[in-house]
């Protein structure tokens, strides 16, 4: 008798705690937010939230966020994650492509986070990312501008000097068509020391040569990539030479269009060709009106989305090529429409 009353005793307040536990379900459980619950909900998900594909995370290290050719770049990578949703991209960039400690104190952060499979990287300083990297064991991508790095498996961009000498040449035919007998040509590079800008000035020097122009490397003024920069330094070529340049040669369309807008007005270069790169949609709308002459257009948009695409393919062990090529081509007023509505598609997407 006893022993029946001990057993019904427990097994009445067994009975209360099941239906205690059950009205508090999530007491024993960390508050929202709490890297704890941040787990439990990622792991909750369902096996086929993605296709039943692994989910991946994407650092995308740009040499700034703060110009329209970057935005290209941008939306290209960010493209890949809506069109593969397993795929997250995270896209940061430095303020200006001069702030190179800003751009290094990112990469230390995210390459130390532990929350990427692999990093894309447009480096303001070349040699120093590729020493930030040398111990990275995920894979490595660069865009836009290469590394020197045997961590790094492929280089997406432009042939810089490919592009460069094709836009020389196309410079100097306009030049002559423009009538101009003394083929001169004076390059606004970037920053000094970036490779990108002087693979970039080199090919302009390439082309600029080979349809019978001068190159004058020794007057080269750099800008520093800012188009405020770019008037100083085309004031000082106006100052130098009062009697004109047939080709103004620029690393950007932001320099070109600066520089334009310093020269106009003067007289001696009122037939000058002002030669940009990028392709930008601003400089479109430059060509159009006659602010800027002509620019070598590099594709950006596919630039950022074939970079992800191989961090992607990187990951899952499958071969990527060393160099993709982005592609170039030269944008001029008779197709300068056309150009600044693909770009503007590339936005609206």
């Amino acid at each position: 008798m006893r022993l029946n009353k001990l057993l019904a005793t427990a097994l009445a307040a067994s009975i209360t705690l099941g239906l205690v536990a059950c009205d508090s379900g999530v007491s024993n459980k960390p508050a929202d937010g709490s890297k704890e619950t941040q787990t439990e909900q990622k792991d909750a998900k369902k096996p086929d939230d993605n296709g039943g594909k692994k989910e991946l995370n994407i650092d995308v290290i740009l040499k700034t966020t703060a110009s329209e050719y970057w935005g290209y770049v941008q939306a290209g990578a960010l493209a890949y994650s809506k069109e593969h949703p397993e795929v997250k991209v995270n896209v940061v960039g430095a303020s200006s492509e001069t702030a190179f400690d800003e751009q290094l104190a990112l990469i230390e952060t995210d390459l130390a986070s532990g929350k990427y499979d692999a990093f894309v990287m447009a480096p303001l300083q070349a040699d120093m990312v590729a020493s930030k990297i040398a111990n990275v064991e995920k894979p490595v991508i660069a865009v836009d501008t290469k590394i020197d790095s045997p961590k790094v498996l492929s280089f997406v961009g432009t042939g810089n000097a490919a592009a460069g000498k094709l836009g020389g040449a196309e410079a100097v035919k306009a030049a002559k068509a423009a009538g101009w007998k003394e083929i001169k040509a004076i390059c606004i590079s970037g920053v000094q020391g970036d490779t990108t800008a002087a693979d970039r000035m080199e090919g302009y020097k390439q082309g600029v040569e080979a349809e019978g122009g001068e190159f004058l490397a020794g007057e080269t003024q750099y800008a520093d990539a800012v188009a405020d920069k770019a008037v100083a330094c085309m004031e000082g070529i106006m100052q130098t030479h009062p009697e004109g340049i047939s080709i103004i040669a620029c690393n950007n369309d932001d320099i070109a269009m600066a520089a334009a807008r310093a020269a106009k007005g003067n007289p001696k270069y009122e037939k000058t060709i002002f030669l940009g790169f990028d392709g930008i949609i601003s400089a479109c709308d430059a060509i159009l009106k006659g602010d800027e002459t002509m620019s070598v257009a590099q594709e950006g948009y596919s630039m950022g989305y074939k970079s992800v695409e191989a961090a992607v393919k990187a990951i899952n062990g499958e071969k990527i090529e060393k160099f993709i090529d982005s592609g170039a081509s030269i944008v001029t007023k008779a197709n300068a429409a056309d150009r600044k509505k693909t770009l503007e598609g590339y936005l609206n997407k």
